[in-house]
Protein backbone atom coordinates (compact mmCIF):
# COMPACT_ATOMS: atom_id res chain seq x y z
CA UNK A 1 0.00 0.00 0.00
CA UNK A 2 1.50 3.12 -0.69
CA UNK A 3 -0.27 5.87 1.14
CA UNK A 4 0.94 10.18 1.23
CA UNK A 5 0.42 11.54 4.52
CA UNK A 6 0.34 15.72 5.51
CA UNK A 7 2.74 16.28 8.41
CA UNK A 8 2.07 19.19 10.59
CA UNK A 9 4.48 19.54 13.14
CA UNK A 10 3.24 22.87 14.29
CA UNK A 11 4.85 24.64 17.39
CA UNK A 12 6.58 23.34 20.37
CA UNK A 13 6.91 19.54 21.17
CA UNK A 14 4.81 19.07 18.23
CA UNK A 15 7.49 18.93 15.86
CA UNK A 16 9.78 16.14 18.33
CA UNK A 17 6.65 13.72 18.80
CA UNK A 18 5.77 14.12 15.30
CA UNK A 19 9.38 12.90 14.00
CA UNK A 20 8.50 9.85 16.92
CA UNK A 21 5.13 8.80 14.84
CA UNK A 22 6.96 8.92 11.93
CA UNK A 23 9.95 7.16 12.59
CA UNK A 24 7.32 4.14 13.82
CA UNK A 25 5.47 4.58 10.60
CA UNK A 26 8.50 4.14 8.84
CA UNK A 27 9.35 0.88 10.62
CA UNK A 28 5.67 0.01 9.79
CA UNK A 29 6.12 0.11 6.45
CA UNK A 30 9.24 -1.90 6.14
CA UNK A 31 8.22 -4.75 8.40
CA UNK A 32 4.60 -4.69 6.38
CA UNK A 33 5.70 -3.36 2.69
CA UNK A 34 3.92 -0.26 2.67
CA UNK A 35 4.87 2.90 1.49
CA UNK A 36 4.63 6.08 3.36
CA UNK A 37 5.31 9.66 1.53
CA UNK A 38 5.72 12.79 3.64
CA UNK A 39 4.87 16.48 2.55
CA UNK A 40 5.48 18.74 5.14
CA UNK A 41 3.19 22.45 5.78
CA UNK A 42 2.46 25.15 8.28
CA UNK A 43 0.28 25.21 10.26
CA UNK A 44 -0.50 27.45 14.05
CA UNK A 45 2.12 30.08 15.16
CA UNK A 46 5.16 29.05 13.01
CA UNK A 47 3.01 29.13 10.57
CA UNK A 48 1.59 32.96 11.95
CA UNK A 49 5.41 34.02 12.02
CA UNK A 50 6.04 32.75 8.39
CA UNK A 51 2.73 33.67 6.23
CA UNK A 52 0.87 35.58 8.64
CA UNK A 53 -2.16 33.02 8.73
CA UNK A 54 -2.40 30.03 11.25
CA UNK A 55 -3.73 27.85 8.61
CA UNK A 56 -1.92 28.82 4.77
CA UNK A 57 -3.68 28.07 1.66
CA UNK A 58 -0.53 25.91 0.72
CA UNK A 59 -1.33 23.71 3.89
CA UNK A 60 -5.06 23.16 2.90
CA UNK A 61 -3.95 22.11 -0.51
CA UNK A 62 -1.30 19.97 0.54
CA UNK A 63 -3.77 18.27 3.01
CA UNK A 64 -6.09 18.02 0.05
CA UNK A 65 -3.88 15.83 -1.77
CA UNK A 66 -3.26 13.53 1.19
CA UNK A 67 -4.64 10.64 2.11
CA UNK A 68 -4.36 11.68 5.98
CA UNK A 69 -3.11 14.21 8.12
CA UNK A 70 -0.59 13.61 11.09
CA UNK A 71 -0.53 16.72 13.16
CA UNK A 72 1.91 17.60 16.09
CA UNK A 73 0.47 20.55 18.43
CA UNK A 74 -0.02 24.27 17.97
CA UNK A 75 0.12 27.34 19.85
CA UNK A 76 2.38 28.82 22.79
CA UNK A 77 2.95 32.29 24.97
CA UNK A 78 4.44 33.56 21.93
CA UNK A 79 0.92 34.08 20.32
CA UNK A 80 -0.82 34.47 23.28
CA UNK A 81 -1.43 38.70 22.57
CA UNK A 82 -2.34 38.15 18.98
CA UNK A 83 -5.72 39.15 17.54
CA UNK A 84 -8.39 36.05 17.59
CA UNK A 85 -8.03 35.49 13.87
CA UNK A 86 -3.97 35.06 14.27
CA UNK A 87 -4.01 33.02 16.80
CA UNK A 88 -2.53 29.69 16.56
CA UNK A 89 -5.65 27.67 17.81
CA UNK A 90 -7.33 29.16 15.20
CA UNK A 91 -5.68 27.35 12.22
CA UNK A 92 -6.52 23.82 14.42
CA UNK A 93 -10.22 25.00 14.40
CA UNK A 94 -10.08 26.29 10.39
CA UNK A 95 -8.70 22.67 9.23
CA UNK A 96 -11.68 20.91 11.44
CA UNK A 97 -14.36 22.82 10.13
CA UNK A 98 -12.65 23.31 6.02
CA UNK A 99 -12.22 19.01 5.71
CA UNK A 100 -15.36 18.43 8.01
CA UNK A 101 -13.93 16.52 10.36
CA UNK A 102 -17.00 15.83 12.69
CA UNK A 103 -15.92 13.00 14.41
CA UNK A 104 -13.44 13.43 17.02
CA UNK A 105 -12.20 10.28 19.15
CA UNK A 106 -10.34 10.17 22.35
CA UNK A 107 -9.18 6.92 23.76
CA UNK A 108 -8.39 6.81 27.41
CA UNK A 109 -6.91 3.42 28.76
CA UNK A 110 -4.86 3.16 31.92
CA UNK A 111 -1.54 1.25 32.02
CA UNK A 112 -1.36 -1.00 34.73
CA UNK A 113 2.51 -0.19 34.76
CA UNK A 114 1.85 3.61 35.01
CA UNK A 115 -1.52 3.44 37.42
CA UNK A 116 1.06 4.84 40.39
CA UNK A 117 0.74 8.05 38.81
CA UNK A 118 -2.88 8.24 38.39
CA UNK A 119 -4.44 10.69 40.61
CA UNK A 120 -6.66 8.44 41.05
CA UNK A 121 -6.64 5.66 43.31
CA UNK A 122 -5.46 2.62 41.45
CA UNK A 123 -8.40 0.06 42.46
CA UNK A 124 -10.60 2.91 40.88
CA UNK A 125 -8.34 3.81 37.47
CA UNK A 126 -7.16 0.19 36.93
CA UNK A 127 -10.25 -1.25 34.21
CA UNK A 128 -10.49 2.11 32.63
CA UNK A 129 -10.99 1.74 28.96
CA UNK A 130 -13.43 3.89 27.03
CA UNK A 131 -13.66 5.84 23.77
CA UNK A 132 -15.28 9.72 23.59
CA UNK A 133 -16.89 10.69 20.63
CA UNK A 134 -17.02 14.03 20.47
CA UNK A 135 -18.69 16.21 17.74
CA UNK A 136 -16.00 18.19 16.36
CA UNK A 137 -17.46 20.79 13.78
CA UNK A 138 -20.95 22.36 15.40
CA UNK A 139 -22.21 24.09 18.76
CA UNK A 140 -20.73 27.11 20.41
CA UNK A 141 -17.20 26.94 18.74
CA UNK A 142 -18.85 27.93 15.35
CA UNK A 143 -21.76 29.73 16.06
CA UNK A 144 -23.00 32.76 14.61
CA UNK A 145 -22.97 35.50 16.19
CA UNK A 146 -20.32 35.62 18.23
CA UNK A 147 -19.14 38.04 19.96
CA UNK A 148 -18.09 40.50 22.76
CA UNK A 149 -17.77 44.32 23.81
CA UNK A 150 -16.83 46.02 27.36
CA UNK A 151 -20.90 45.56 28.43
CA UNK A 152 -22.19 42.44 26.30
CA UNK A 153 -21.25 38.83 24.79
CA UNK A 154 -22.82 36.25 23.18
CA UNK A 155 -21.81 32.94 22.08
CA UNK A 156 -25.03 30.39 19.70
CA UNK A 157 -25.19 27.17 20.42
CA UNK A 158 -26.79 25.56 16.95
CA UNK A 159 -26.93 22.19 15.97
CA UNK A 160 -28.59 20.81 13.19
CA UNK A 161 -30.28 17.25 13.17
CA UNK A 162 -27.98 15.87 10.36
CA UNK A 163 -24.97 16.92 12.92
CA UNK A 164 -25.75 15.56 15.58
CA UNK A 165 -26.41 11.97 13.61
CA UNK A 166 -23.70 11.85 12.09
CA UNK A 167 -21.73 11.60 15.23
CA UNK A 168 -23.94 9.18 17.25
CA UNK A 169 -24.27 6.85 14.57
CA UNK A 170 -20.23 6.81 14.36
CA UNK A 171 -20.56 6.22 18.66
CA UNK A 172 -23.03 3.38 17.94
CA UNK A 173 -21.10 1.92 15.61
CA UNK A 174 -18.34 2.02 17.75
CA UNK A 175 -20.14 0.48 20.48
CA UNK A 176 -21.30 -2.20 18.94
CA UNK A 177 -16.97 -2.94 18.38
CA UNK A 178 -16.48 -2.91 21.38
CA UNK A 179 -18.47 -3.93 24.76
CA UNK A 180 -21.79 -2.90 23.59
CA UNK A 181 -22.55 -0.01 25.59
CA UNK A 182 -22.90 3.52 25.45
CA UNK A 183 -23.45 6.86 27.37
CA UNK A 184 -24.91 9.72 25.88
CA UNK A 185 -24.23 12.87 27.32
CA UNK A 186 -25.92 15.74 27.29
CA UNK A 187 -27.59 19.01 29.09
CA UNK A 188 -31.39 18.30 28.33
CA UNK A 189 -32.83 19.50 31.56
CA UNK A 190 -31.43 22.92 30.39
CA UNK A 191 -30.82 23.47 26.73
CA UNK A 192 -32.88 23.34 23.85
CA UNK A 193 -30.08 22.02 21.93
CA UNK A 194 -29.54 18.70 24.18
CA UNK A 195 -33.08 18.34 23.68
CA UNK A 196 -32.69 17.58 20.23
CA UNK A 197 -30.04 15.38 20.88
CA UNK A 198 -31.60 13.25 23.17
CA UNK A 199 -34.36 12.94 20.21
CA UNK A 200 -31.70 11.88 17.97
CA UNK A 201 -30.12 9.44 20.06
CA UNK A 202 -33.13 7.69 21.03
CA UNK A 203 -33.64 7.43 16.81
CA UNK A 204 -30.69 6.00 16.15
CA UNK A 205 -30.60 3.25 18.90
CA UNK A 206 -33.54 1.85 17.29
CA UNK A 207 -31.13 0.76 14.66
CA UNK A 208 -28.89 -0.60 16.90
CA UNK A 209 -30.52 -3.04 19.46
CA UNK A 210 -27.23 -5.08 20.49
CA UNK A 211 -26.50 -1.68 21.66
CA UNK A 212 -27.11 -0.43 25.51
CA UNK A 213 -27.50 3.07 26.36
CA UNK A 214 -28.14 5.33 28.13
CA UNK A 215 -28.91 9.28 28.34
CA UNK A 216 -26.37 11.14 31.11
CA UNK A 217 -26.92 14.63 32.07
CA UNK A 218 -23.25 16.42 31.83
CA UNK A 219 -22.92 17.16 35.63
CA UNK A 220 -23.20 13.57 36.65
CA UNK A 221 -20.79 12.03 33.73
CA UNK A 222 -18.07 14.67 35.20
CA UNK A 223 -18.25 13.33 38.59
CA UNK A 224 -19.02 9.40 37.62
CA UNK A 225 -15.30 10.09 35.35
CA UNK A 226 -13.47 10.06 38.63
CA UNK A 227 -15.64 8.17 40.87
CA UNK A 228 -16.88 5.13 38.88
CA UNK A 229 -14.44 5.78 35.32
CA UNK A 230 -14.32 2.21 34.55
CA UNK A 231 -17.96 1.88 34.30
CA UNK A 232 -17.82 3.75 30.93
CA UNK A 233 -17.42 1.87 27.85
CA UNK A 234 -18.22 4.88 24.48
CA UNK A 235 -19.17 8.24 25.75
CA UNK A 236 -20.85 10.76 22.75
CA UNK A 237 -21.37 14.07 23.59
CA UNK A 238 -21.79 17.65 21.51
CA UNK A 239 -18.37 19.49 20.84
CA UNK A 240 -17.88 21.83 24.17
CA UNK A 241 -19.17 19.06 26.56
CA UNK A 242 -16.83 16.54 24.93
CA UNK A 243 -13.87 19.12 25.07
CA UNK A 244 -14.00 19.76 28.72
CA UNK A 245 -14.95 15.73 29.94
CA UNK A 246 -12.16 14.45 27.83
CA UNK A 247 -9.43 16.27 29.23
CA UNK A 248 -10.86 15.46 32.54
CA UNK A 249 -10.52 11.79 31.45
CA UNK A 250 -7.43 12.23 29.74
CA UNK A 251 -5.52 12.59 33.94
CA UNK A 252 -6.57 9.08 34.57
CA UNK A 253 -3.66 7.77 33.19
CA UNK A 254 -1.55 10.10 35.21
CA UNK A 255 -0.46 12.08 31.49
CA UNK A 256 -1.56 14.20 28.44
CA UNK A 257 1.44 12.93 26.79
CA UNK A 258 -0.08 9.03 26.47
CA UNK A 259 -3.42 9.77 25.02
CA UNK A 260 -4.26 9.53 21.01
CA UNK A 261 -6.82 11.39 19.24
CA UNK A 262 -8.13 11.08 15.73
CA UNK A 263 -10.33 13.68 14.06
CA UNK A 264 -12.61 11.78 11.34
CA UNK A 265 -14.99 13.08 8.18
CA UNK A 266 -17.49 10.28 7.45
CA UNK A 267 -15.18 8.71 4.16
CA UNK A 268 -12.55 8.05 6.96
CA UNK A 269 -10.07 10.81 5.72
CA UNK A 270 -8.74 12.22 9.66
CA UNK A 271 -6.26 14.13 11.03
CA UNK A 272 -4.74 12.50 13.62
CA UNK A 273 -3.02 14.19 16.83
CA UNK A 274 -2.15 13.98 20.39
CA UNK A 275 -4.04 15.48 22.93
CA UNK A 276 -1.15 17.41 24.61
CA UNK A 277 -0.20 20.22 23.69
CA UNK A 278 2.96 22.23 22.45
CA UNK A 279 4.71 22.61 25.84
CA UNK A 280 6.94 25.01 24.73
CA UNK A 281 8.46 25.19 28.50
CA UNK A 282 10.40 21.71 27.65
CA UNK A 283 10.68 21.70 23.89
CA UNK A 284 13.65 21.46 22.77
CA UNK A 285 15.22 19.43 25.37
CA UNK A 286 14.15 16.06 24.26
CA UNK A 287 11.92 14.52 26.96
CA UNK A 288 8.53 15.33 25.74
CA UNK A 289 6.37 11.89 25.60
CA UNK A 290 6.22 10.61 22.21
CA UNK A 291 3.51 8.08 22.88
CA UNK A 292 0.65 9.87 22.19
CA UNK A 293 1.95 10.49 19.20
CA UNK A 294 2.67 6.95 17.99
CA UNK A 295 -0.49 5.50 19.07
CA UNK A 296 -2.39 8.49 16.88
CA UNK A 297 -0.41 7.22 14.21
CA UNK A 298 -1.72 3.90 14.48
CA UNK A 299 -5.05 5.07 14.74
CA UNK A 300 -4.20 6.40 11.77
CA UNK A 301 -4.01 3.19 10.38
CA UNK A 302 -6.83 1.45 11.94
CA UNK A 303 -9.55 4.25 11.31
CA UNK A 304 -8.33 5.94 7.52
CA UNK A 305 -6.16 2.98 5.82
CA UNK A 306 -7.60 -0.15 7.48
CA UNK A 307 -4.62 -1.60 8.31
CA UNK A 308 -5.70 -3.46 11.43
CA UNK A 309 -2.69 -5.66 12.13
CA UNK A 310 -0.20 -2.76 11.74
CA UNK A 311 -2.14 -0.75 14.22
CA UNK A 312 -2.33 -3.49 16.38
CA UNK A 313 1.75 -4.38 16.10
CA UNK A 314 2.07 -0.86 17.14
CA UNK A 315 0.03 -0.96 20.34
CA UNK A 316 1.24 -3.64 21.33
CA UNK A 317 4.76 -2.75 21.10
CA UNK A 318 3.83 0.47 23.40
CA UNK A 319 2.12 -1.88 25.96
CA UNK A 320 5.26 -4.20 25.88
CA UNK A 321 8.14 -1.30 26.44
CA UNK A 322 5.73 -0.03 29.08
CA UNK A 323 5.80 -3.09 31.07
CA UNK A 324 9.48 -3.27 30.58
CA UNK A 325 9.83 -0.48 33.09
CA UNK A 326 10.71 2.34 30.71
CA UNK A 327 9.51 6.16 30.43
CA UNK A 328 9.79 9.63 29.89
CA UNK A 329 10.38 12.05 31.81
CA UNK A 330 6.91 12.63 33.70
CA UNK A 331 6.91 9.66 34.95
CA UNK A 332 10.36 9.76 36.60
CA UNK A 333 8.95 9.44 40.73
CA UNK A 334 7.90 6.19 40.20
CA UNK A 335 11.23 3.90 40.08
CA UNK A 336 11.50 3.32 36.28
CA UNK A 337 13.80 3.82 34.05
CA UNK A 338 13.88 7.44 32.56
CA UNK A 339 14.25 7.92 28.28
CA UNK A 340 14.43 10.43 26.07
CA UNK A 341 11.89 11.11 23.66
CA UNK A 342 14.68 9.63 21.18
CA UNK A 343 15.25 6.83 23.23
CA UNK A 344 11.89 6.07 23.92
CA UNK A 345 10.95 6.33 20.15
CA UNK A 346 13.89 3.94 19.35
CA UNK A 347 12.81 1.28 21.92
CA UNK A 348 9.45 1.21 20.87
CA UNK A 349 11.44 0.59 16.57
CA UNK A 350 13.44 -2.05 18.17
CA UNK A 351 10.27 -3.67 19.32
CA UNK A 352 8.80 -3.52 16.47
CA UNK A 353 11.46 -4.74 14.25
CA UNK A 354 12.04 -7.90 16.39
Amino acid sequence: MKKQIAVLRGDGIGKEVTDAAIAVLETIGRRFDHEFEWKHGLIGGGAIDETGQPLPDETIQLCEQSDAILLGAVGGPKWDQNPSHLRPEKGLLQIRKHFELSVNLRPVKAYQSLLAVSPLKEDVAKDVDMVIVRELTGGLYFGEPSHHDDKNAVDTLLYSREEIERVVVHAFELAKQRRGKLNSVDKANVLESSKLWRKVVEDVAKRYPEVEYEHTIVDAAAMKLITYPSTFDVIVTENMFGDILSDEASVITGSLGMLPSASLRVDGFGLYEPVHGSAPDIAGQNIANPVGAILSAAMMLRSSFGLFEEADAIEAAVQKILEAGYCTSEFKNIGREVLSTTDMTEKIVNELEG
